[in-house]
C-alpha cells in the first residue's frame, strides 16, 4: 500500500479508499460489533419475549434467538453473495455498489428503532440486511478493484480488501468499548455504526470511473476502458493494459458471463474449483470467525478479568490491521503461495498450543496471558497469510467470464460456512470447550499440505496464464501428452 502513494497519479488511490469504506470495511464492523454488546442483546432479547408473553423464556430460547442473531447475518450475506453476478452484469461495477449502499440506509433504520419497537425481531431483519449488503458489497469490492489494478501491483490492490476488512474489525472493536458505545442504553446505535460508512461511499462513489476491465471485455468499449485507466492511473497510452485485456476477450470467443451451473459443470476449471472449495473451508473453520464473533466467551473461557477481555481483542485487531499491511508490502514480491502456506501452517501449530493452554488455565496465574500472547500470533500468521492472500488468488485464478460466477461460488462456501459454525459454536464451545480449537488445527494442517503441493504460484501473471497452469496440473500416477505442470507429489 505505501509505495501506491508513489506510483498512483490519478484517482485511484481515492478509489482503493471510497471502496474499502463502503465494500469490506462494514463487513468486517459486522463481524466483530456484534461480540460486545452480547450481554445486553440477551438482556433485551429476555425483557423482549417477557414483555410480549407475560413469562420469562426458558434458557434455551434465550440462546437460540442469540445464535439466530449472531447467524442470520451470514444467511444474508449468503443470499447476498449469491446476487453478484446478476446484480453486476446488470448493473456494473459502481451502479451495482450504490445500489447495495441503499440497502445499508434501510437496515440502519431499522436496527435504530428496533429498542424503543421493543422488538428481537426487527434486530434479526436488519441483521439479515446488513448480511445481505456486506456479502454482495465484498464481492464487488475485490470484482471492482481487481477490474481495475495493472498487473504489476495487482496483488497489492486487491489486498487492500483484507486491510479495510481488518480495518473495519477493529473499528467495531474500538467502538464496542463502554467509554464509546459499549453501554446498554446504545447497543442498537453501535450495531448501525457500519452504515454510516456505507452513506460516504454512496456519496463519493458517482464521482469515479466504472471498472476499465468491465468497460473493454464485457461491454467491449475500449474508449471508453482507456478513459478510466488514465482517470485512475493518470495520463498514458496504457497499450499493453488493453492488449492483455483483448487478448482475454478474444480468447473468451464472444462467451456470456457464465451462470454458477455451467461453473461447475466446466471441467477446465476443476482444479481452480476445488482450491477455491478447500480454502475457503479452511478460513472458516481455522478459528478466525470463532475468534471474531465469540472473542468475550473465548477471553472468558481463557480466565481473562472480564473488564479486560475487550481491550485485549482490541489489540487483536489492531496486529491483524498491521500484519495485512506487512502483507501488502510482500505480496508482489515473494508471492501469493509462500504467504498463504506459511499462514496456515504456523497458525495450526498455535491453534494447537492454545487448547493446551486452555486445559491447563488453573495452573498458574500466568498461563491466561500466554493464551493471549498465542492468540496474538495466531492472528499475525492469519492477518499476514490466508486474510491477506487470498482475495488476490481468488480475483487471478478466473478468467472474465468465469469470474462472477465463481464469486457465488465463494460466497456460498464463506457465508454457509459462516452461518453454521455461528449457530454451532456456542454449542461447540460449551461441550467440547478447548478441544474445539483442535479441530481447527487439524484445518489448518491440511490445507497447508495442499497449497504446498498442489497451488501454483500467480504472482505477476495474466488470468489466461494462471488459467493454463491449472490445466496442467499432473498428480501422481496421472498420464498426459501435453505439457505438465509438475507438483510436488
Amino acid at each position: 500500500m505505501y509505495f501506491l502513494l508513489f506510483q498512483v497519479r490519478g484517482k485511484a488511490l481515492l478509489l482503493i479508499i471510497v471502496l474499502g469504506l463502503g465494500g469490506s470495511f462494514p463487513m468486517g464492523c459486522n463481524i466483530t460489533l456484534i461480540s460486545s454488546p452480547a450481554p445486553y442483546i440477551q438482556r433485551f432479547i429476555n425483557s423482549s419475549w417477557t414483555h410480549r408473553y407475560g413469562e420469562a423464556p426458558v434458557e434455551n430460547t434465550v440462546t437460540f434467538i442469540w445464535s439466530a442473531v449472531t447467524s442470520v447475518f451470514a444467511l444474508g450475506a449468503l443470499f447476498g453473495s449469491i446476487s453478484v453476478r446478476s446484480v453486476t452484469n446488470k448493473l456494473g461495477r459502481k451502479r451495482a455498489m450504490i445500489c447495495n449502499n441503499a440497502i445499508n440506509v434501510v437496515a440502519l433504520c431499522i436496527m435504530i428503532a428496533s429498542k424503543p419497537a421493543n422488538s428481537f425481531e426487527m434486530i434479526l431483519l436488519a441483521r439479515f440486511l446488513f448480511g445481505l449488503t456486506s456479502g454482495l458489497g465484498f464481492s464487488i469490492h475485490v470484482l471492482y478493484l481487481g477490474d481495475c489494478s495493472p498487473k504489476k501491483i495487482r496483488g497489492t490492490v486487491t489486498l487492500s480488501t483484507a486491510i479495510f476488512l481488518s480495518s473495519g474489525k477493529l473499528t467495531g472493536q474500538v467502538m464496542g468499548i463502554s467509554e464509546i458505545l459499549g453501554r446498554e442504553d446504545w447497543w442498537n446505535i453501535l450495531l448501525s455504526v457500519p452504515a454510516f460508512f456505507s452513506i460516504i461511499q454512496m456519496v463519493t462513489l458517482p464521482f469515479f470511473p466504472e471498472a476499465p476491465r468491465y468497460l473493454l471485455i464485457e461491454k467491449g468499449n475500449t474508449e471508453e476502458c482507456k478513459k478510466a485507466l488514465q482517470c485512475l492511473w493518470g495520463p498514458g497510452d496504457y497499450k499493453l493494459e488493453i492488449e492483455e485485456m483483448l487478448v482475454e476477450k478474444d480468447a473468451m470467443k464472444g462467451e456470456r458471463s457464465k451462470t454458477l451451473l455451467e461453473l461447475l459443470r466446466d471441467q477446465r476449471v476443476r482444479w481452480q474449483l476445488l482450491t477455491v472449495f478447500f480454502i475457503n473451508v479452511a478460513i472458516q473453520f481455522c478459528g478466525i470467525s470463532a475468534f471474531s464473533v465469540f472473542a468475550f466467551s473465548i477471553f472468558e473461557e481463557a480466565g481473562i478479568p472480564v473488564d479486560k477481555i475487550r481491550y485485549v481483542t482490541m489489540g487483536i485487531g489492531t496486529c491483524e490491521v498491521l500484519t495485512n499491511i506487512t502483507c501488502g508490502m510482500l505480496i508482489d514480491r515473494v508471492g501469493r503461495k509462500v504467504l498463504i502456506w506459511g499462514g496456515f501452517g504456523c497458525m495450526a501449530i498455535f491453534l494447537a498450543l492454545i487448547t493446551l493452554t486452555l486445559e491447563i488455565k488453573d495452573y498458574a496465574v500466568w498461563i491466561p496471558y500466554s493464551t493471549i500472547a498465542l492468540i496474538f500470533l495466531f492472528m499475525i500468521f492469519y492477518g499476514g497469510g490466508p486474510a491477506g492472500v487470498v482475495s488476490s488468488i481468488y480475483h487471478e485464478i478466473f478468467i472474465q467470464s468465469y469470474r462472477s460466477a465463481a464469486f457465488i461460488f465463494i460466497g456460498i462456501l464463506m457465508w454457509g460456512g459462516f452461518a453454521v459454525l455461528g449457530f454451532m459454536f456456542p454449542f461447540l464451545l460449551a461441550a467440547l470447550k478447548s478441544f474445539s480449537f483442535l479441530f481447527f488445527s487439524s484445518v489448518c494442517v491440511a490445507i497447508s499440505l495442499y497449497i504446498y503441493f498442489i497451488l501454483p504460484e500467480t504472482k505477476g501473471k495474466t488470468p489466461l496464464e494462471i488459467s493454463e497452469d491449472f490445466r496442467n496440473i499432473r498428480l501422481c500416477g496421472s498420464s498426459a501428452d501435453n505439457k505438465c505442470l509438475e507438483t510436488r507429489l
